[in-house]
């Protein structure tokens, strides 16, 4: 019976519940004292004290809930002082959870930052179709797919935290969404890399037939837009009245596919803190191994672009090594850094002591790359 939406551990599996049969007894000047006995290492970051509140929670008979308790860490013991009777548990937290305010100050960065990236994008997208001049060659044209995917990835991700509230098909919906913006936007951060390859390591010209469409089909999916600024630059291969094909590719199949076949992949995907127990919910993957292909999926993109901005950094080296300017070597390096996503590489640093400025950094400048 006392078991919450998240099926939340408690030490020991003990809870103590203690009435007064002549009613409900709370607001006590002098708290009631509950000490419960462990044997394992515990503090105030992954063991609190809580009590169990009937009906709070969506779809359970209640939820844990540490308001009027306070904790106290002994050699072997927890010590709980609460003002009011009822059950008490000492709840059991994962380790590394964030605290409410860091969670609050976390999602406060990533809606400017994400806001901020989805206006610049969406302006620089506007302001490409206004001046279709400059989509004459093929690295600005991959700048702009790669800016659309980040616009489609910005605005799938503010949805998600408000949607979550809505009805389970909507959220779900968003969370597919969100999913398949992100891999597109991290293949697309592949195509750049690939074509910097092209452009700066290959001694000799190469010539790739139908080269953006085939990007496109790697990248995109069945639904890649046809932005108003793209036709032109179809044209001189498809002709003047047959419009641009529309690839059918990896990253949006799959997504598509596991929304039809397995829906319950997408969902209320619920952020755990360590100081407040009511589910903070955004839409996004509920599958343990839908998390870890997406994760194998960007690790080897993110290798891959990695591997090439060192042979980058490297050739640069080479040609202004004489000239002493090796400030403007860090500043194309470090304008690199952010076309081929490789920040996005601080996901696989939240262990120990990097856990909170990994955090931080990842959501600081993710947020902004558009």
């Amino acid at each position: 019976l006392l078991q919450d939406a998240r099926n939340s551990s408690v030490l020991n599996n003990d809870v103590v519940g203690a009435f007064l049969r002549s009613g409900r007894v709370a607001g006590l000047s002098r708290p009631v004292k509950i000490q419960f006995w462990h044997d394992t290492v515990l503090d105030a970051s992954n063991a609190t004290c809580v009590f169990w509140e009937p009906g709070a929670g969506m779809g359970s008979t209640g939820s844990w809930s540490r308001e009027g308790c306070e904790t106290t860490h002994g050699e072997g013991t927890v010590i709980c002082r609460c003002n009011h009777l009822t059950y008490f548990a000492v709840l059991l937290l994962p380790v590394g959870a964030l605290t409410p305010a860091q969670l609050a100050s976390l999602t406060h960065i990533t809606t400017v930052g994400c806001s901020l990236s989805a206006t610049a994008t969406l302006c620089t997208l506007l302001l490409c179709c206004f001046s279709r001049q400059w989509l004459r060659d093929n690295t600005t044209r991959i700048h702009m797919h790669l800016l659309a995917a980040l616009l489609l990835l910005n605005c799938s991700f503010l949805l998600s935290a408000p949607l979550a509230a809505g009805a389970e098909g909507l959220c779900q919906a968003v969370a597919a969404l969100l999913h398949a913006s992100l891999l597109c936007a991290l293949a697309w951060m592949a195509a750049e890399a690939f074509h910097l390859l092209l452009l700066l390591v290959k001694v000799y010209n190469i010539y790739i037939q139908r080269y953006l469409l085939k990007l496109s089909l790697f990248a995109w999916g069945e639904w890649a837009p046809t932005w108003p600024c793209l036709p032109t630059a179809w044209l001189p291969r498809h002709g003047p009245t047959q419009p641009p094909p529309v690839p059918t590719g990896l990253p949006v199949l799959a997504v598509a596919a596991v929304f039809v076949f397995k829906r319950d992949t997408y969902g209320y995907h619920t952020i755990s803190t360590s100081g407040d127990y009511r589910n903070t919910t955004m839409c996004w993957l509920t599958s343990s191994p839908a998390h870890y292909a997406t994760l194998c999926y960007a690790g080897l993109i993110l290798l891959f672009n990695t591997l090439v901005l060192g042979r980058v950094a490297v050739i640069l080296r080479r040609i202004r090594q004489q000239k002493g300017q090796a400030w403007k070597d860090w500043a194309t390096v470090l304008g690199l850094t952010c076309l081929l996503g490789t920040t996005w590489g601080l996901a696989f640093f939240r262990f120990g002591v990097f856990l909170v400025p990994q955090i931080y950094l990842f959501t600081i400048l993710n947020s902004l790359q558009g």
